[in-house]
């Protein structure tokens, strides 16, 4: 009997734990390690932020759920991972053993390097289920006295996704509320053009997003480094090409929302030959990591290079689609060494982006993430408002039934009228 450890119970904990289960048969131990004992679903923190979703609309127990399928939950965060002893140890001084250790822990949000920057201090977040259930109670007051808004991303920001959505939602939820006309919104950010989203631009992701932020009044900053917020304003670097300071902008701000960058967490950045100097889980095609050959990661936390280099950094996004397929190889693989075969599967770290705009949305498409491309594509329209909302309800449905099913797989690719590759392997 093999024992396996995930760490982490958001979309990529839950989603391994449950392929596990499924590939690999009740004979074998699976237990998650989970901070916090609800499962959150990320995507609809925009819609928590502004109102449209109450946070029990987005979240579950987990342990009940898990049980269903014979996995244990340990509700404790790891303080620290022996990797040379198979040892994962927890905040309460359990000592867990395993044979496989599966990483998902998701980020550390580095709202530390910014001074101001952070949910207690003068920006607000949607990063997290209970930071935008806070953005929302902020938003209730501003909205009493509105004034300008800030959105956007800082230097290293990783997932653009989230702050265009809450750029154009908030634009929406101000219209419908008659108040937009009192509040300038400027969506700042560190990709070289807006609709870049760390991926070197998704078919015409630039024009796409330039008339979207034109039709709704909304300005923008790119090449931008946010070096402070404070509580009137948010000072902003835009730099030219090369990297030089080209002028400085403090933007005026009564309520403001900046993406941080990302880091590894903590107890896994502090595994010696485990991660990059971000703290991220260093993989190999086989999402497992070269010293430890045991220990295998998907989602937020692996290290990814950037798709190319910008004048102020920017991170590849590592979400949805990319961490169904992570997740596909890494049960293949681990159910292959038990069986006493060779790990041979790969990931193929497709990229596909479903964004709300609140009264539209636009879809994106990358397949492979990194250029040149099979498949580039990007499209505007009410339909994908309404396909990330029911891809919602799935997917809550989905962590409550253990469904493995492979939602981007069998469902989105196919409701955006793009067959499966053939050379990419099935989840």
């Amino acid at each position: 009997m093999a024992k396996i450890i995930v760490l982490g119970a958001g979309i990529g904990g839950m989603t391994a734990a449950y392929e596990l289960r499924a590939g690999l048969g009740r004979e074998h131990a699976i237990t998650v390690v989970g901070d916090g004992p609800r499962f959150s679903f990320t995507p609809s923190n925009p819609w928590v932020g502004i109102g449209w979703r109450k946070v029990g609309d987005v979240q579950l127990e987990v342990e009940p759920y898990l049980a269903r399928k014979n996995i244990d939950f340990i509700d404790e965060p790891a303080t620290e991972i022996r990797a040379a002893q198979n040892l994962l140890l927890t905040r309460s001084g359990k000592e867990l053993a395993y044979d496989y250790l599966v990483i998902c822990t998701g980020p550390k949000l580095a709202f530390d390097e910014i001074p101001g920057l952070g949910p207690d201090k003068h920006s607000f977040s949607i990063c997290t289920t209970p930071h935008a259930d806070a953005t929302w109670h902020a938003y209730q007051e501003f909205v009493k006295d509105p004034g300008p808004v800030v959105v956007g991303a800082a230097a290293g920001t990783s997932c653009f996704g989230p702050a265009y959505e809450f750029a154009t939602i908030i634009e929406t939820d101000l219209r419908k509320r008659k108040i937009r006309d009192r509040v300038p919104i400027t969506y700042v950010t560190p990709e070289p053009y807006v609709g870049h989203m760390g991926l070197g631009g998704v078919g015409d992701s630039k024009g796409l997003i330039e008339a979207e932020f034109r039709q709704r009044h909304i300005k923008w900053i790119c090449n931008a480094k946010v070096v402070e917020v404070t509580a009137t304003e948010v000072v902003v670097n835009e730099l030219d090409g090369k990297g030089q300071l080209l002028q400085e902008h403090r933007i005026p701000s009564k309520f403001s929302m900046v993406m941080p960058a990302f880091k590894g967490v903590d107890a896994v950045a502090a595994v010696d030959g485990l991660c990059n100097p971000r703290g991220f889980v260093l993989i190999d095609k086989h999402q497992r990591n070269p010293k430890y050959p045991n220990i295998f990661s998907a989602g937020v936390c692996v290290a990814i290079p950037p798709v190319e280099v910008t004048p102020v950094p920017t991170g590849a996004p590592k979400t949805g689609y990319m961490i169904e397929s992570m997740v596909g190889a890494i049960v293949h693989n681990i159910a292959s060494e038990i069986a006493g075969q060779p790990a041979d599967q790969v990931a193929t770290w497709n990229a596909i982006c479903l964004a709300d705009m609140g009264d539209t949305g636009a879809a994106f498409v990358a397949l492979p993430q990194i250029p040149p491309r099979n498949v580039t594509w990007a499209k505007v329209g009410k339909w994908v408002h309404l396909a990330k909302v029911a891809f919602e309800k799935y997917f809550m449905n989905k962590m409550k039934t253990g469904n493995t099913d492979p939602i981007y797989e069998k469902y989105v690719l196919k409701a955006l009228g793009i067959e499966r590759l053939k050379n990419t392997p099935k989840p």
